[in-house]
């Protein structure tokens, strides 16, 4: 009979394919929506954090309050789609948590866009 005990370390060290492909499809994402850079400038974290505060840290959606900031988005009420006042409009914007941001309003705007609205 064969052990597999031997084979275990190895496995952990395999990169998923998701792993290998995440910095391709990330680099290509920006380079075709170069407004995607603007999440990243500093004038961008203010305003984030603005949104945050105001908001006291409280999903609009599911009234839940976090006290882990990352799990908490600034949200475009209108998706901007590169256009640049609608990005950096403070009225625009909204305090979401990462799953309901990630989850619902995603599928929404799917949704949207699917029937060209």
């Amino acid at each position: 009979m064969v052990r597999l005990s031997k084979l275990q370390p190895a496995i952990g060290a395999l990169a998923s394919p998701v792993e290998r492909l995440a910095p391709q499809v990330d680099a290509s994402r920006k380079e075709r929506h170069a407004w995607r850079a603007w999440y990243g400038t500093a004038a961008w974290q203010r305003l984030r954090w603005s949104v945050l505060v105001a908001a006291r840290f409280t999903c609009v959606r599911c009234g839940q309050v976090m006290s882990d900031t990352a799990m908490l988005v600034a949200d475009h009420k209108v998706a901007h789609r590169g256009d640049r006042a609608l990005f950096w409009d403070r009225a625009n914007l909204q305090c979401m948590c990462k799953p309901c941001h990630d989850g619902a309003k995603q599928r929404e705007e799917t949704a949207a866009r699917g029937l060209g609205i």
